[in-house]
């Protein structure tokens, strides 16, 4: 809707939404810009050039002759974008697509997975089968970047069994492991070939009660290093004609049920609920992932129940930083507040994994920083190579004598 009502520009839509924002009282000089809507790689190179530069544009305030020049001044911009998602299908991720999303500066990509089973695809009419998806999160984690998996329960050809199966696999398999989740169950709309199926009586949505079941069961298998982003789609309950789906509070139903908690990274952030007395402790877990090592470092409370900081690093034929995220009230540039955000949680974070690379032999560590988060990265000691930040790492003999 915003979309429209800003004629699909995507400058106006920006300042719009940075309008909107500073009118609520939200600080808007950190800006994780997120372009929704269909696949994104479908479209032409010179659009998606011109479409992100325009958002930094907008951002800058200032119109800039090249994309890479719109970069370099949002690097100091008072809007400083620092990070880029787009949504696209597993199968329109290739080398070259991943390197054309580093060049326009995007550093997480959502990928429309919906099932992970072949049948079931095949039966939703899905151009994408369970290699792409395998191969595109791959690509995309070798590349350094956070991977969003889009799931849709209760499709046609999919049950309550299938679906519980599904989610623990995605998890068990080293082949998927998303690092977020957003888990959309599938909605009957008039405007939908489904609606037909539905009204024949040859699809039958979930009722409450099974959605619920199935949503917290999986709530409890989800690791700790995962974050679920959406339990439901953003559609207006009145187009919605059958289905759970219309239900557009479902985190708070969750909470409301008796003995269960959830581990996810979103049920635990600290948010505005920032203690600088709580004693914080560092943890570290590893897990296999895409034919690499995932190390997952945070910085919570004893039980694990308030999450401050974490950061997300693989190491395969390089060490990557991936994210970087201390979570909490938004705190502003150059100025202080209240908040877990610039108390040096990140910067320990990265010392962190610095120390793991050069342990296991890495000679220089790369992070797939945001446009507008170099200035922070520069400030550790790294410089930027290509679209990566990127420090020389000392060897362990070396730091020894150091010390």
């Amino acid at each position: 809707m915003r979309a429209i009502l800003n004629e699909f520009d995507p400058a106006k839509q920006v300042l719009n939404r940075l309008a909107s924002l500073y009118a609520q009282g939200h600080n808007t000089d950190k800006i994780d810009l997120i372009i929704i809507g269909g696949t994104w790689s479908y479209f032409p190179k010179k659009y998606k050039e011109w479409f992100i530069k325009k958002c930094f544009e907008a951002a800058n305030q200032r119109t800039s002759k090249t994309l890479e020049q719109a970069q370099k001044l949002n690097e100091k911009s008072k809007h400083r974008i620092i990070g880029i998602t787009i949504e696209t299908r597993p199968d329109y991720i290739t080398k070259r697509e991943v390197l054309h999303l580093r060049d326009l500066g995007v550093t997480r990509v959502e990928l429309g997975v919906q099932s992970i089973y072949e049948d079931v695809l095949k039966l939703n009419l899905r151009q994408s089968g369970t290699e792409d998806i395998v191969k595109a999160t791959k690509l995309l984690k070798e590349a350094g970047f956070k991977v969003c998996y889009h799931m849709m329960p209760n499709l046609p050809g999919s049950d309550l069994k299938k679906d519980e199966e599904m989610f623990k696999t995605i998890f068990n398999d080293e082949r998927f492991q998303p690092d977020l989740l957003k888990i959309y169950t599938c909605a009957v709309l008039k405007e939908a070939p489904l609606y037909k199926l539905w009204k024949e009586k040859k699809y039958k949505p979930y009722t409450e009660k099974q959605l619920i079941g199935l949503l917290i069961k999986i709530k409890r298998f989800v690791p700790y290093y995962c974050r679920i982003q959406r339990l439901t789609r953003d559609i207006p309950s009145q187009s919605i004609v059958a289905g759970p789906a219309k239900i557009s509070n479902m985190r708070q139903v969750l909470k409301k049920q008796k003995g269960f908690a959830c581990k996810c990274i979103r049920c635990r952030e600290v948010r505005g609920d920032y203690r600088p007395k709580e004693k914080l402790y560092l943890f570290k877990q590893e897990y296999k992932a895409s034919g690499g090592k995932e190390i997952f470092l945070s910085y919570e409370n004893k039980t694990k129940t308030r999450l401050y900081s974490l950061l997300r690093l693989r190491v395969l034929n390089d060490a990557i930083i991936r994210e970087v995220h201390t979570y909490g009230q938004l705190h502003p540039l150059n100025k202080s507040a209240v908040s877990p955000q610039h108390k040096g949680l990140g910067k320990k974070l990265v010392k962190e994994a610095e120390k793991i690379a050069t342990k296991l032999g890495f000679k220089k560590i790369a992070v797939i920083s945001g446009v507008g988060a170099r200035e922070y990265y520069r400030r550790l000691g790294y410089r930027l190579k290509n679209t990566y930040m990127v420090k020389p790492l000392s060897s362990p003999l070396s730091a020894q004598s150091k010390e």
